[in-house]
């Protein structure tokens, strides 16, 4: 392959990646029934402990949702034979962390998303591996 068209390649994953993240962020927004970009805005402008813990553990929870994500994002890009296959795996990987979250929320003996606002960081940091897990595991699977 050319530079040319290897940048052409480059450029139109990205171009398919990046709206991909950014609906998969909108829709962790939309799954979850608190703010979290609120509960970090908030936590962000005061010296409340209590705001700064749940800032902190909506932080967690997001970014690991959304690292989970962009692992199977990466292995979609990297074993796609089209922008389309990278599309319905992304889909699957943003479905499959939403529907992860609220089988753990479920399972747990406590209630993943009463504690997240309530600041319980650990909890929060248990979610956010989970979710990083699961996009590993979904990662690995989109390669078998």
């Amino acid at each position: 392959m050319s530079q040319l068209a290897l940048f052409q390649n480059f450029a139109l994953y990205l171009a398919v990646t990046i709206p991909l993240v950014i609906v998969g962020f909108i829709a962790f927004l939309w799954a979850t029934p608190y703010k979290e970009v609120e509960l970090i805005r908030q936590g962000a402008n005061t010296d409340d402990p209590a705001k700064k813990n749940a800032a902190t553990a909506a932080a967690h929870d997001l970014s690991g949702k959304m690292l989970g994500l962009m692992l199977v994002v990466a292995s979609a890009i990297f074993h796609s034979v089209s922008v389309v296959d990278l599309l319905i795996w992304g889909s699957v990987g943003i479905v499959f962390q939403i529907i992860m979250f609220y089988l753990f929320n479920l399972l747990a003996p406590f209630s993943v998303v009463k504690e997240i606002p309530k600041g319980n960081v650990p909890v929060a940091i248990f979610a956010s591996r989970l979710s990083v897990g699961v996009g590993l595991v979904m990662a690995a699977l989109i390669s078998y």
